[in-house]
């Protein structure tokens, strides 16, 4: 028998599911930017030749090693590991609006290190165009998130 309570607890637990699916999501995505981070960390203390050093335009070694690598004394590499471990967590702490502000953020941050790449180094790093892939898919992600919540909490409050 189909009720009305069993149809609104199928939809919660539907619901609850897409929730978690998202969170476990986004918090692999950030621990991916956290291994790709940490090969570009990699990079930035090895001098040794790299797999990621391809050809003239794909050189993550000239990247990593040039003076936009570091923020006063900190290699960016090291700011993505911190960050995406902050994206992680706000991800599995359900906080939808601070995770969404967060990875504007780190997606600012990154566009910056795409246009030094692209019109300062002119030299691309595998890793760097790897991590502004995965800061988007959280951005975007993250944003759907926080939409689906705002449509969720206007809905129960009769605004739909």
């Amino acid at each position: 028998m189909n009720s009305p309570m069993a149809s609104m607890v199928a939809c919660a637990g539907s619901s609850g599911s897409i929730e978690a699916r998202m969170r476990y999501l986004i918090a692999i995505l950030a621990l991916a930017g956290v291994v790709v981070s940490a090969l570009a960390l990699h990079v930035h203390y090895c001098v040794d030749t790299q797999p990621c050093s391809i050809n003239e335009k794909w050189d993550c070694g000239i990247v990593n090693h040039s003076d936009f690598a570091e923020v006063a004394h900190i290699p960016v590499a090291a700011i993505g590991i911190a960050g995406y471990l902050v994206l992680a967590g706000l991800a599995l702490a359900r906080q939808r609006a601070l995770l969404f502000l967060a990875a504007l953020v780190g997606l600012g941050f990154a566009l910056r290190l795409t246009f030094i790449e692209e019109f300062a180094l002119q030299v691309w790093c595998l890793y760097c165009v790897i991590s502004q892939t995965v800061i988007a898919l959280i951005v975007l992600l993250s944003g759907g998130w926080l939409g689906k919540e705002y449509l969720e909490l206007k809905r129960a409050g009769g605004g739909a």
